[in-house]
This record gives structure tokens, sequence and C-alpha cells, in this order.
């Protein structure tokens, strides 16, 4: 893997990653002149016992501009730029022009609720210079530097010890907010270990603490590998080493699970053949996703890993969840009031009957 640093002229970080020596790229181009000096802040929910966080000046960003502007096309024109530098490369990630984390954030109001500085760092990763592509019709050599990248800016931002934990994650389509047309995910370092992350991880603890003494090589996730295998009925990909599957306990209509199938606690911790396998299960479910509803499908990809704090995490596992919108009597399906209000989930589908929609859709993997 090649990559090069750059600095923007509104001061913030790129760099650029590639299979082959990177060519030809002058300078890191910004649409903006002058920093953006953001300043979100955290506030304290004591119902539910948890930060959020504020950021109004993202209030300004680029919302759903019209198919000829591309905010992260190639720059072409020295005097428009765009995000994009021209060049030879194959992804690039820079900071976010308009974090929801800022590791500059200084400056806390005074309210009747505790306050904090969201001091953490978000990036934008765009996949690829093509803004016709998408990460399902990248080649599966793409795909594995995009787990090396994930792995990159996570080993940099745990470098931080303001740094508790990466969140690399995609949104596509404009069902579930995305705002750019070109093909890209973000990266969320949070302060603190969120708490999505968190409740995981507890049960994760508990399941390594009774479960799993006297077995090194196993954590929960493995263990439930070890049983959708064994079920197979809902089995998408299994390859020597990543698996794909509807989770028994699915939430959402064609919510898949992808991860490696032995202990793997972080992307740094991926061996090679791990890397290879993993990229081929993760796209056999985007083509999946694509040929069942024959269109692009919006979905909300999260990758969940071992938090930075530099200890071990024997009990964590490396994986993905995808939480697509589904179809249901002629409308897309989104959160309703139960999964918003209360949090308990209400599916009107069986895991089963969607796995084997998806089990049936034919893909083909090619280099």
């Amino acid at each position: 893997m090649y990559i090069l640093d750059l600095v923007k002229p509104d001061g913030r970080h790129m760099t650029l990653y590639a299979l082959a020596p990177i060519q030809g790229v002058a300078t890191a181009p910004s649409p903006f002149p002058d920093p953006q000096g953001a300043n979100p802040h955290l506030r304290w929910h004591p119902l539910r016992g948890e930060w959020v966080a504020y950021a109004a000046f993202r209030q300004n960003r680029t919302f759903q501009p019209p198919p000829q502007y591309n905010a992260l096309a190639v720059t072409t024109d020295a005097a428009n730029p765009t995000e994009m530098p021209a060049g030879d490369y194959d992804v690039a990630v820079f900071d976010n022009r308009f974090p929801t984390l800022s590791l500059a954030a200084d400056d806390l109001p005074e309210l009747s609720v505790a306050t904090g500085l969201a001091n953490g760092h978000c990036e934008v990763v765009v996949f690829t210079q093509d803004p016709g592509a998408s990460l399902t019709s990248l080649p599966l050599s793409r795909i594995e530097l995009l787990l090396q990248v994930w792995a990159d800016r996570t080993s940099r931002a745990a470098a931080n010890p303001q740094i508790a934990y990466v969140l690399p994650f995609e949104n596509r389509g404009a069902e579930v907010g995305v705002t750019l047309h070109h093909p890209h995910g973000q990266i969320y370092a949070y302060p603190f270990v969120p708490p999505v992350p968190q409740r995981m991880l507890a049960q994760e603890q508990a399941y390594h603490t009774q479960e799993c003494a006297g077995r090194s090589e196993s954590n929960l996730l493995c263990d439930m590998v070890q049983a959708e295998v064994a079920a197979a009925s809902r089995m998408l990909y299994h390859g020597p080493h990543a698996v794909a599957f509807v989770p028994a306990c699915a939430r959402y209509p064609y919510e898949v699970w992808v991860m490696p199938s032995t202990p793997v606690a972080n992307f740094a911790a991926l061996a090679p053949e791990q890397r290879a396998d993993l990229a081929r299960a993760l796209k056999t479910v985007l083509l999946k996703y694509e040929g069942l509803w024959q269109r692009p499908f919006p979905y909300l990809m999260a990758w969940y890993q071992a938090p930075t704090d530099g200890l071990p995490h024997p009990e964590t596992q490396l994986h993905a969840q995808f939480y697509p919108p589904y179809r249901s009597r002629d409308r897309l399906k989104y959160l309703a009031g139960t999964e918003l209000a209360a949090g308990m989930f209400a599916m009107d589908a069986l895991p089963e009957e969607k796995a084997r929609e998806l089990q049936a859709v034919a893909v083909e993997l090619t280099p």
C-alpha cells in the first residue's frame, strides 16, 4: 500500500492511498479558503445516561447538490476546486469540513445539564475517483485496500490519547441521509466508547468470562458463527477465513453481519488471507443486495472493532453490520415508534425468510 499525506489550503489533512505508486498529485485542493473553526460540544442526557453531540454549523454543509455538481469529484478547474486532487491514486481520506466531533473543540456553553468538549475526529473516505461507481462495483483488490485504509486510519486515531473508539461506516443512498453523490463513507473517532458498541462490549466481556474459560481462540461472535455455519439456513457466504449471514436475532429484515470466522479484534489484526476473504464476503453481500432489488440499494454499513485503549480485547470481534430499509407493502420501511422511543425492535418478517431471498440471488465474484 502506498500513502501520501497532504494538507488542504484550509488546514484540513488529506491522505491518499493506492496499490501502485501515487503519481501526478500536486496539491490537496479545497472548495473553502479558510478554516471552518468548528467547535462542537457534548451535552449529557440524564435520563438516557449518555452524551449527545451538538454541531449546529453542520446545517451549512452541502446537501444533495444537483448531479452536475459533485464536491467529491476530481478537481479539473483550478479556479473552482473540489475536495479531490487530480492524479493517480485509489482511495482518499480527508478531514470532514463539517465535523460532529473535533479535536480543536475548546469552548462550552453554560447549561442546566453537564457539558463536555466533543474532542473527537471525523473523516470522509472516498472509495474511488469514479463518481458513477459504488462500493459494490469496485474490484476485490480495491475492497482489500479499503480494509487496509480503515486499519491505518484506526491506528493513527488510536495514537491520540483523546480517542477511545473508531467507527468506520457508510451511509448509502439519499434514503438514509447521504448528501453527496460520490461513493464514500466516513470514520468517526470518539472520545468515549459510544452506547451501542459499549453495550456490545459488555455482553462480549460477560460471555468471554463465563463461556470461554480455557478457550483463548474464541469469543461470543465466533461461537455465533459456528452455530450459524452448523444451521446453514441463514448463511450467505462461508469462505476459508470469513463469513456473511443473516443473524438469527436480526432486528431488521435483510440485516447481515460480515466478519472473520476466527478471533480478530480490529482491522490492523487482519492477516492478508483474512483480509482477502473478508473482501469477498463483503462484496458477496453487496452484490446480493443489488441483485435482489435490481437497483442501487440504500443501507447503513457499520464496522465494529476493539476500543483504542491499547489493552488486549480477546472478547470482541471485528465485524460489520448492515442495516437496510426494506420494502413493506410497497413502501420503504424505517424505524417506527417502538424502535425509536422504546428501543425494542419489532420484526414483521423472519430472518430465515429474508436469508432465503438473499441466498437465492446468484452472484459472481471477479478480481
